[in-house]
């Protein structure tokens, strides 16, 4: 098969197709629409590049479907390229992600979109979000919203910024009810909550458990809680290594209690021994940060995951907050 025939081959079959015949299903919570989560047991493979493109998250393998085959398969090249032969035509039971991008201005740069939209206030959806769904504290969200963190997401969505080490907005977590995803055309760095001059550096793998582990810990004046985003980008691990290198910098793998948790865990181990700062890790109690902190929002996305169709409560749509979210 010369060179032309294989670049057709890997065009005609996508990695979600591999996956599937190979036993893995798409996990739709954890997933966006530009990055698909493939479970198949303890085995995480994300799809990416419109499922031309994947990544181990558990190590550092990653590539095309030609190199996802021998991945998974430890077969030699000649038998990779039978195998994929195989699945030309055949299309993935799971749907890829479904669901368009946001319309928006592709001249408006991410902060300027960031600009547009308006910050939460008490008694938004996204409040109620928040401090009744997540069991964020008031005086966290008023923090964070005071600091310029968070925005109004549609349909009750969360918007949490991402900065880079000049204070610039390079994009957004979004997390809601039903959704989970990061801005269009926006880039992950870091998302930052605490004194910009904290030694104490504690990397979470969500914005909602940065903001959970910040109220668990009352938020130490001596601590900056960051997120990731889910995410490894070059930019992210420039970040890192950049606020580790400070005078006096500790910095705590606050990821979550599980196994993709130890591997970023491990990296900021190596990142710190790479700085020469000190390191730490800790783990939640739970699985992660929110779900100690409000073990009521595992239960709840658990439920939504069974209940797909599952809408806001009429009293929340009128914007009425819970006895627990009211002032006194």
């Amino acid at each position: 098969m010369d060179k032309k025939d294989i670049e057709e081959l890997k065009n005609r079959v996508a990695c979600a197709a591999v996956l599937e015949k190979a036993g893995f299903a798409i996990d739709r919570k954890e997933s966006t629409r530009k990055a698909l989560k493939y479970r198949r047991g303890s085995d995480i493979i994300i799809v990416i590049h419109e499922g031309r493109g994947w990544f181990d998250a558990l190590s550092d393998a990653r590539g095309d479907v030609f190199s996802l085959v021998e991945h998974l398969d430890g077969i030699d090249f000649p038998e990779v390229l039978q195998r994929v032969c195989d699945l030309v035509g055949f299309v993935p039971a799971e749907p890829v992600w479904t669901r368009e991008s946001r319309a928006h201005d592709p001249d408006l740069a991410a902060a300027d979109r960031w600009r547009a939209r308006r910050k939460p206030w008490r008694g938004s959806l996204t409040w109620l979000y928040l401090c009744e769904e997540r069991g964020i504290p008031e005086a966290v969200i008023r923090a964070a919203i005071r600091h310029g963190r968070l925005r109004e997401g549609p349909h009750g969505s969360m918007w949490a910024a991402h900065l880079d080490n000049d204070g610039m907005v390079t994009g957004w977590e979004e997390r809601g009810p039903q959704w989970r995803g990061f801005a269009s055309g926006g880039g992950k760095v870091l998302f930052r909550f605490g004194p910009a001059n904290a030694t104490r550096l504690c990397i979470t793998e969500a914005a909602i458990d940065a903001l959970s582990m910040a109220a668990i810990e009352d938020q130490r004046p001596d601590s900056l809680y960051l997120s990731t985003g889910g995410g490894w980008a070059p930019a992210t691990l420039a970040a890192i290594r950049a606020l580790s290198a400070r005078p006096g910098a500790r910095l705590v793998a606050a990821t979550d209690n599980n196994r993709q948790g130890e591997v970023y865990a491990d990296r900021l181990g190596a990142v710190a021994q790479e700085v020469g700062c000190d390191y730490e890790r800790l783990r939640p109690a739970t699985e992660d940060w929110n779900e100690q902190l409000h073990p009521r929002s595992k239960r709840k996305e658990d439920g939504e995951r069974r209940k797909p169709g599952c809408r806001i409560p009429a009293s929340r749509v009128k914007g009425e907050a819970s006895p627990a979210c009211r002032g006194p």
